[in-house]
């Protein structure tokens, strides 16, 4: 999948009138139909099946409908499932470059990922009291990396409370293992399930305090996708399965040299001290010579985490690269400005390009995550900042683990958030 790209001078872009805030479509009965029927084919190839539970809690509609975003199916699997019950889908704003119109029609609803978007809550609110339509949203906002939850955003419950409406969720398994964003996109076969539940009921939002319902949430999107195929014995043995991989499995916990690794095959070795590990078909991994660190993805991906929050807390972290830089204003394209330099330490992100035109930045509690991507639009991995009048979409040039940024993105908001409590309370004593 592309995306309109034009190229333009900084200072014109800077001239280019916003994307106007407009107010949600109701998908007629035509587009809830089309996509249905385009959906039910894919899924029927790939062994779709769902089940439900205590759906008896959820009553009358419409719903807002929560979801664990894992693969580009998941769109697909939620039509399936409810129609022919109107969706309006929340969706990141640069999936309606050049098809705002078409993208409108089928019921979603833009939004920037990662940075404050006040007409969002509107436009869902909107959505479900006015036009009547059920809400489909990706609270994790961005696709799994090591096939766990990202962070989701804290004090969802208020959002819950003020919207009012059955919480139900869509949890589902194989998605991710039948195509991993770090492997390219390369899809195998694997039969893909869903559970749908109501999680929270209008007695729950009445009931229970926001607290309760963000202890909810989290239960909900606790899962691990590595885990859940190895207790399944599910088989994935494509010649090609670590391909990748070290783009999110960077560092090498033997020498801890960063930005050596390399997936390849069935394997991942580190080129500075030579260490390789093999993927098996059940997903986990293997030393070849018998020395295993992480035999668990996903804890050798936190514990890169926990690296990062070392360096961090000791102020070794930076983060310093070229970067050709786009830029979104409104949804007829995605600017193509320059280049530029993208640096990043306990400062925040701070991009600077465009032979001098260009200054951002942005400061480490502006988000509690970032928008980082690979292989974005076939163009390439992708880091995101912006506000809510423009994004800039910065591609490294060299092998810069993008999944560190996001990492380190969520880790120094958890810190900064912390000393400024402490500071509050020490105002307060």
């Amino acid at each position: 999948m592309k995306i309109v790209v034009k190229k333009l001078p900084y200072n014109k872009v800077l001239q280019l009138p916003p994307q106007k805030l407009r107010k949600p479509k109701r998908p007629n009965m035509f587009w809830r139909t089309l996509l249905k029927l385009l959906s039910a084919g894919v899924l029927k190839k790939e062994g779709f099946t769902y089940t439900i539970e205590n759906m008896d809690r959820a009553g009358e509609g419409p719903y807002l409908i929560l979801m664990n975003h894992s693969s580009f199916m998941d769109l697909e699997i939620a039509e399936h499932i409810f129609y022919p019950k109107p969706l309006s889908i929340v969706c990141t704003s640069d999936g309606f470059i050049g098809k705002d119109w078409l993208m409108r029609q089928i019921g979603c609803i833009p939004t920037k990922k990662f940075v404050s978007d006040p007409g969002l809550i509107s436009n869902i609110r909107y959505a479900l009291k006015t036009a009547k339509s059920n809400v489909l949203m990706y609270p994790e906002a961005s696709y799994s990396f090591d096939g766990c939850a990202t962070a989701l955003p804290r004090r969802l419950g208020i959002l819950i409370k003020k919207l009012d409406v059955p919480v139900i969720m869509i949890k589902t398994n194989g998605a991710f293992s039948r195509q991993p964003l770090y492997n390219g996109l390369k899809k195998r076969k694997v039969d893909i399930s869903a559970t749908v539940s109501c999680i929270i009921s209008r007695e729950d939002i009445k009931e229970r305090s926001v607290d309760e319902l963000d202890a909810i949430l989290d239960e909900a999107f606790t899962f691990d996708n590595f885990r859940w195929q190895q207790q399944n014995r599910v088989v994935i043995d494509v010649p090609d399965r670590a391909d990748g991989l070290h783009r999110i499995l960077y560092k090498c916990p033997h020498c801890h040299s960063e930005g050596q690794t390399k997936g390849d095959g069935v394997s991942l070795y580190c080129h500075a001290c030579g260490k390789q590990y093999e993927l098996d078909e059940y997903g986990y991994l293997k030393s070849t010579d018998g020395d295993t660190r992480f035999d668990h993805i996903p804890h050798w991906y936190d514990w890169q985490r926990s690296e990062v929050k070392k360096e961090l807390e000791n102020g070794t972290y930076r983060l310093e690269t070229d970067v050709d830089i786009l830029v979104m204003v409104n949804h007829k394209a995605v600017y193509e400005v320059g280049e530029g330099t993208l640096i990043h330490d306990e400062n925040g992100f701070s991009l600077k390009g465009c032979n001098g035109e260009l200054e951002f930045t942005q400061s480490p509690l502006s988000s509690y995550s970032l928008y980082a991507d690979y292989y974005w639009y076939e163009i390439g991995d992708v880091i995101c900042i912006g506000d809510s009048q423009r994004l800039y979409y910065c591609f490294p040039k060299g092998d810069v683990p993008v999944a560190k940024a996001r990492m380190a993105t969520e880790e120094l908001y958890k810190i900064k958030r912390s000393q400024r409590r402490r500071k509050k309370v020490l105002a307060s004593e």
